[in-house]
This record gives C-alpha cells, structure tokens and sequence, in this order.
C-alpha cells in the first residue's frame, strides 16, 4: 500500500497490534499484516513485501517479523482484547482448543526445523515430513449463523532436543514437550480470561490427554474435554464413609473399570439427540463417573457407538452434561479446519524465513491475519461476502462464506480504499498512474 496514503479503518485492527512492537518496527509490521491479506500466490515475505509497497526497504521487513515473533505474547494479547474478547463478552464460559499441526520446509539451514509425524500424510505422501511442528492455541466462537469458528492467536513452536542445535545459542529456547507448550499457552490465556470473570474449558486431542497437562490445568481451574483412551486405567468412585471413620477420604476406588467390557454389553445403551457439526443427530451412549489417576480424581466418562467402533471421551468436571462433552468434541474439528485455510489461504509456513524468531513470526503473522479477516467479517450479511460467486453460475451461492470468499472481500474493500484515496479531489496525475500500476501488480 502506498505509504501516503492512510490506512482503511478495517485495518486499525493492525495499528493496534503494532503497539506492542517497537516504534521502529511498528509501522512497517502493520504494512506487513495488510500485505498478508492482499498477497496472492506464493505468500512469502517478499510477497508481502511487494504487496505492502515496500520494496525498496526490504531488509528491516525481516528486523520486523523477527520483532513479532519475539513479541508474540504481548501482540496475541493485543488481538485477543480488540477482536476476540468482543466475541465471547455475553458468554460464561470461554473455549479454548488445542492441537499441534506441522508446516513442511525445505533447506538444511532452517533453524528449528526437524522430522516429525505428517498427520495428513495423503494418498502418495509420506507418514513423516521435515518442518516445523507448532502448538496452536484458539478459542472457539459460536457464530450465529455459520457455526463454530476457531480463532487462532498464539502458537508455541515445539523443538526436538536434538534440534535444538540447529539455533544460534544466543537464540536457542530451553527444550520443552508439548505438554508443557501447551500448558504455557493456556496459562497466558487464563491471565486475560480470569479478568473479566469467564470459566475457562479446554478440549484437547487425545495426545494432551496426559498428567502434566491435565494436573496443570486442575491447578489453573481449567477444565478439560478430551478423548480417552480405551484401555485407560479407570476405577470406580470410592464408596461414602462409614460413621466415624478416620484418615483422609480415598481419591480412587479400588475396583478397575474395564472400558471395553462396559461398551461391550448390549445393556445400559442410551439414546439421545444432540446438535454436532451444525446438525441434529442420534447417538447412542453411556455415561458414568469415575475416577483417573492422571486426572487427579473423578471424571466424566462418555462412550459413544459409532459405525465404525465405539469411543471414549473424558470431561474433568464429572456434574458436566453429556451434551456439553460431545458438543466440545464436534466443535475442535473447527481447529482442524482453521489449520488447513491458515496453510493453504493464508499461506502459513510459505515464508522461506531460516531464522528462529523470523519463522515464529511469519507463522504468527498468518494465524493474525486469519483472525482478523474472521473478526472483521463476522457481522456481515452473507452476500456481502459471496457476491463474487454470481460469475460462476457453477457455484452454490447458499453455502456459508469460506474464509477464502472472506479473505477476498476484505481485500476488495483495502484495494477500494486505496483506489478512492487515488481519486480524491486535488489527486495529480502521477499519483493515479502510480496507483494504477500498483493495482496492475498486484492483479497479475
């Protein structure tokens, strides 16, 4: 974007972020955020580069995505207060998810970069791939219309001990698991959450469901909705005292549940009907409280008959409602959706940056991006969104907006700003000319 010209307000979003970084790199990390969303094809720096007009002060650019990625936390918080808390205000209860998701990269020289699980492997690709792995925290917000939208705003990238070697010293993080990533990230939301007196619960995947984690997060009052293994070692709830009986209550029961076995029995099955995926089903469960080890005392087990096998869930608050646990359950698939438009919209682990902080912040800037075209779409009709779709009659104008049509308007909205500022009474030719081969630039 040209630099005389002022920003839309759309983008004020961005200038308030800037305020956590350094003067001297403040303003050209807002330029870089609005390149991010104006960018098309390959979305590396230089891409956002181009698109921001700053080409011709290409190298602090990298000075200030390294600066954001140093200043993640203080950035995130930033965007959690203007875009996010706005969102969950008239809630109770906020919803936090997480998951670790890869970004493949190539090169020998990338710092923190290592072999680790391709959880999306494809019909010819490996079961490994060589990257970065990332620990990404999001709250989950209902939309009225279109159903449960993760937000991302903070990630932890997760190094293996002998990876660490990889990163200059002065620059080199302590080795940490991703249970300990992860309870860092929910400790940092906890400190904004608290303060405006919302419950904080967490659904997780199954590998988190684990008893650093989850002792942690009995310690922060968080509460947990997970999947449980199948041959977790359960127990019974330990039966009422007896008058007078002395000593500290047990925490555990002393009898071992066998999940396999309760599933197993064609009794006890329950039907109801609940609301997942944005529709009414049918399932068919059984539910109990017991009591786990890692946990650190009783949960609430559901089983669940599915087509292809039962399954099992958790929920620390063992008073939780099977609704709520299979509601929270349905709703993390959201993540799994956001992860994929982040690395194929936005372009997340594109950037071709080597070093530590500037891979931290390039992957954080996408996850920003994301959610502030998310915040700035949510209380816009539909058409407004999914105008474009009337030149391809091909196309189903009644689905909800893809963030990709999201991603689009907005643009459309910055680039009409830009054009209007060309157009403005006492305009000189140069100026419209050089706007005009900006926007050719930008469409080829």
């Amino acid at each position: 974007m040209a630099l005389s010209h002022p920003l839309p307000a759309s983008c004020n979003v961005f200038s308030s972020l800037a305020a956590a970084l350094d003067p001297r790199s403040a303003s050209r990390f807002v330029l870089l955020l609005v390149g991010a969303v104006l960018a098309r094809g390959r979305r590396t720096v230089t891409t956002w580069i181009r698109a921001a007009g700053l080409s011709r002060d290409y190298r602090p650019c990298y000075t200030s995505v390294a600066a954001a990625g140093k200043k993640a936390d203080q950035v995130a918080a930033r965007l959690a207060g203007r875009v996010v808390r706005p969102l969950v205000a008239g809630s109770s209860r906020v919803v936090l998810a997480l998951d670790d998701t890869p970004t493949p990269r190539s090169g020998p020289h990338v710092q923190g970069a290592g072999i680790h699980h391709n959880p999306t492997p494809g019909p010819t690709g490996s079961a490994f791939l060589y990257g970065h792995l990332w620990v990404v925290l999001a709250v989950l917000v209902p939309h009225p219309l279109w159903g449960v939208t993760a937000l991302p705003l903070l990630a932890r990238l997760y190094v293996r001990q002998t990876d660490l070697g990889s990163i200059a010293l002065r620059h080199r993080p302590a080795f940490r698991t991703k249970l300990e990533l992860a309870v860092e990230l929910v400790r940092w939301a906890t400190n904004w959450l608290t303060r405006v007196g919302q419950t904080v619960w967490v659904v997780a995947d199954g590998a988190y469901a684990k008893a650093p984690f989850l002792t942690a997060m009995t310690a922060l009052g968080v509460t947990v909705v997970s999947r449980l293994r199948k041959d977790a070692a359960v127990c019974d709830v330990p039966p009422p005292r007896r008058p007078g009986q002395r000593g500290r209550p047990r925490t555990y029961g002393e009898n071992r549940l066998d999940l396999a076995k309760r599933a197993g029995q064609r009794r006890g099955w329950t039907t109801g009907t609940f609301t997942l995926y944005g529709e009414v089903v049918t399932k068919r469960y059984k539910t109990f409280v017991a009591t786990w080890r890692p946990a650190g005392g009783a949960i609430r087990v559901v089983l669940v008959d599915e087509p292809h096998g039962w399954r099992a869930y958790f929920c620390t608050d063992p008073t939780a409602s099977v609704a709520d646990v299979l509601a929270l359950v349905a709703d993390r698939f959201s993540l799994e959706i956001t992860f994929r438009e982040v690395k194929e919209i936005v372009g997340a682990g594109q950037q071709q940056t080597r070093f530590h902080w500037a891979n931290v912040g390039a992957f954080h800037m996408c996850l920003w991006a994301f959610t502030a075209t998310e915040g700035w779409a949510w209380g816009k009709a539909a058409d407004g969104l999914t105008g474009h779709r009337q030149q391809s009659p091909w196309d189903d104008r009644t689905r909800r907006p893809s963030h990709a049509d999201k991603r689009r308007a907005w643009r459309r909205e910055i680039l009409g700003e830009e054009i209007r500022a060309a157009l403005r009474s006492g305009a000189d030719e140069r100026e419209i000319h050089a706007t005009a081969e900006r926007l050719l630039d930008l469409a080829a």
